[in-house]
Formats: C-alpha cells, structure tokens, sequence
C-alpha cells in the first residue's frame, strides 16, 4: 500500500480550526483532535460527505499518554508508514483576565500546560511524521504551524496566565524552526492579533464596522499560503490583524 500524507490539526473548535480542517481537507486526509467528540464530530461528517477524509479522536493535548494514543490511531487507519504534509497547533488555555493577585494557580498551570507543554508534546509526535513528510517527497514542505496571540509578545495587564503560556509557545517555535527548517520542515508561528469572527464573539465589536474581526477563512488561507511557500522562502512568523486593529 502506498504511503499516506495527511494533515493534523490540534484545537479543532468553530473558528480558526475548522477554517484549516477544511483548507487542508481540499488536499490530504485530515486528522481532527480536540478534547471533546462535539467539537470535531459535526465537522469530520462534513468533510466527509464533501468527498473529502476526515477522523477525529479525543485528545487532551496537554498528556502525552493521550497525544501518544492519537499518533496509535492514525498509524492504525493510515498505515505505519504514514507522514504528514501539516501539523497545526491550535490549541491554547488560560484565557482569562483578571487582576493578578486574584488569578488562580490552576488557570496558571492550565495556560503552561496546553501552550508550552501541549505544544511541545504536539511537536515531538508529530515532527517524526513530518520528516517522513520529506522523505515521501511532499508536494509542499511538510510544515508545523502554531496559532499564536497578541498576548505572543505583548503581556498586556491582568493577561499574565494566557500572555505566559503564548510566550512559551512563540519560542517553542522559534527553536524548532532553526532546528528543523534546515531538514526540511517548515515551522511557522502566526501572532493573532485581534478578534477573530466567531459565534461566541458575535456581539463583540458590533459597533466598530464589518472589518473589526479577523476571519477564521483568511486565516486559514494564510496558513495554506505558509504550507505553500519553497524551501528557499520560508518565513517563521506573521502577524494577521484587521484593517482597523490598534496595535
């Protein structure tokens, strides 16, 4: 049986992980993790009944045993001998801004553990699938892409515990990417910095014009732009913000 690529994306909710899940759909299988079945199960059923391949697999990406259990399920439905064409990292905790001498340890540990350490577990199983990737010869440079923040390389006030684990996560990246580039894997990190237009933000910003919001779509049309670019222009990092965005 002839090898596989397929494309892996961590942190599949209804905004900027669906968006990519479907981008990447349009060229490889695609691998669908989130903690929870309701997040992933809806979108794999309809890029499945689009013609495109889709599985999803409850993951908590902050436990090795469980990101371990992951890379078992693919290998089992794609083959041992199975690569990657992409890896999104899209995963991200500790959300919440409180004053700091109220912000609660777990929250804390919540951003290091699913930012630093998830990315980190995210990246060393999936680089090995990645530089198979190379070895099969991708048409594209297989490519490890990290959704970044505002908070990425601006610890705004009462943002310490998401600002933390962001700030992991963007050297994280930076490293591998120095590491890795040179064998033929593009990593990539994308500073988010702004609202990105989803459900859960739809009375956000409702006076500040149609262009306030970032769009899920463009982002992920961004990141397909990363996973498309040779192995002579490879960038590391992009910002991505709205027209009307202060910064």
């Amino acid at each position: 049986m002839a090898s596989t690529l397929i494309a892996i994306v961590a942190g599949v909710g209804p905004g900027t992980g669906a968006s990519v899940a479907r981008k990447f759909a349009a060229a490889y299988p695609v691998v669908l993790l989130a903690r929870k079945p309701e997040n992933y199960e809806n979108l794999a059923k309809e890029i499945n009944q689009s013609g495109g391949k889709a599985i999803g697999i409850s993951t908590d990406i902050s436990d090795s045993a469980s990101v371990k259990n992951a890379i078992d399920v693919i290998k089992k439905e794609f083959g041992s001998d199975v690569g990657a064409a992409a890896a999104i990292f899209n995963a991200s905790g500790g959300f919440l801004r409180t004053p700091f001498l109220g912000l609660p340890e777990d929250v804390f540990k919540t951003s290091i553990a699913v930012s630093a350490t998830g990315g980190f577990i995210f990246s060393q199983a999936t680089l090995p699938l990645l530089l198979k990737g190379v070895e099969l010869k991708s048409a594209h440079p297989p490519s490890l892409i990290f959704t970044g923040a505002t908070a990425s390389v601006k610890a705004n006030a009462q943002m310490a515990s998401f600002a933390t684990g962001k700030w992991a996560l963007r050297a994280l990246s930076q490293s591998l990417a120095k590491e890795f580039g040179p064998q033929g894997v593009h990593v990539s990190h994308a500073i988010i910095d702004g609202v990105i237009d989803i459900p859960r933000t739809k009375e956000w910003l409702k006076d500040a014009g149609p262009d306030a919001k970032l769009s899920a779509d463009g982002i992920a049309n961004d990141y397909w732009n990363l996973h498309t670019q040779p192995r002579t222009n490879f960038t590391w990092e992009i910002d991505l913000r709205p027209a009307v965005e202060k910064w």
